[in-house]
């Protein structure tokens, strides 16, 4: 069995996303799209479900709402309790104006960089891993989307030509 794969390369966005348009509604499967820069509706368009980063991060702020709670308790009520400014050191609550700032930044801290790791994770971005962009132009100005071959690859072709590709590789991926 054959690994070939169709690149139809695309120098505007609107026409790419009328080419996915066209590609699906002709029922074959797209493998991926690369892009310079993020395309809207492009997502939506290639049929992929709704991202969950949105949970992720509110989960990652209450990890980091909790993280800070419990430190400044321990901290500035159990561990070592001082007077500042009068304020008495004898519950969290008495205190917990004062520590709002101190809530809401670690909040912010740690849903912005569990977010960042989760991302790296979840798109397999490891340190010193080869980048598997199939063409170079496509970090500049022009939009590249793979397409599996199963069946009469000169059809194909002339569909990807008829779609508004600049041009269309057919490659053989191993």
């Amino acid at each position: 069995m054959s690994n070939k794969v169709i690149h139809a390369i695309y120098n505007d966005d609107d026409v790419l996303l009328d080419a996915v348009h066209k590609t699906r509604s002709a029922h074959h499967h797209i493998e991926e799209v690369y892009t310079p820069f993020p395309v809207h509706g492009l997502d939506k368009a290639m049929g992929l479900a709704p991202t969950r980063i949105a949970i992720a991060s509110f989960l990652y702020g209450l990890v980091g709402l909790s993280v800070a709670t419990t430190l400044m308790n321990f901290v500035m009520i159990q561990d070592w309790p001082q007077d500042i400014g009068g304020k008495p050191s004898f519950s969290y609550l008495q205190n917990m104006p004062a520590f709002v700032p101190i809530m809401f930044e670690l909040t912010v801290f740690f849903a912005a960089h569990l977010m960042v790791i989760t991302f790296y994770m979840r798109s397999k971005l490891w340190p010193f891993k080869q980048a598997e962009n199939p063409d170079v132009r496509t970090t500049d100005d022009h939009f590249l989307m793979e397409v599996g071959v199963h069946g009469n690859e000169e059809e194909l072709v002339s569909f990807f030509m008829s779609t508004g590709a600049v041009e269309v590789l057919v490659i053989e991926k191993h």
